[in-house]
């Protein structure tokens, strides 16, 4: 079984917010939108920008470094120059925070 982490409190970020945290020595972006908690590894797949620093429009977050954009559910590359996905972790929401289970598969 995959252990789960606790990153914040769900007060921490407000709806469209995002928040940068380590997990087991990966930094790992977390976002709240309309339908909840989401987690993706915090490195555009086009150059190892840091994705927690980018604009987040709806579930796109861009890169600030080249504009690559990518879907923070689901992980796919929306535009180039990014073409391979952000590895996306599990999030579940308990009565005392946030948590993250780091998904180490490579596929």
């Amino acid at each position: 079984m995959t252990p789960y982490f606790k990153v914040a409190e769900p007060s921490e970020l407000a709806p469209g917010g995002k928040k940068l945290v380590e997990v087991e020595g990966r930094a790992i972006a977390v976002f709240r939108l309309d339908d909840g908690f989401h987690a993706i590894d915090d490195v555009c797949t086009h150059d190892g920008g840091p994705l927690a620093e980018g604009e987040l429009i709806g579930r796109e977050i861009m890169c600030p470094r080249h504009g690559a954009r990518f879907d923070v559910v689901t992980g796919q590359a929306l535009c180039m120059p990014a073409i391979e996905p952000v590895t996306v972790h599990a999030v579940e929401v308990r009565g005392d925070g946030i948590y993250v289970a780091i998904n180490d598969d490579e596929s």
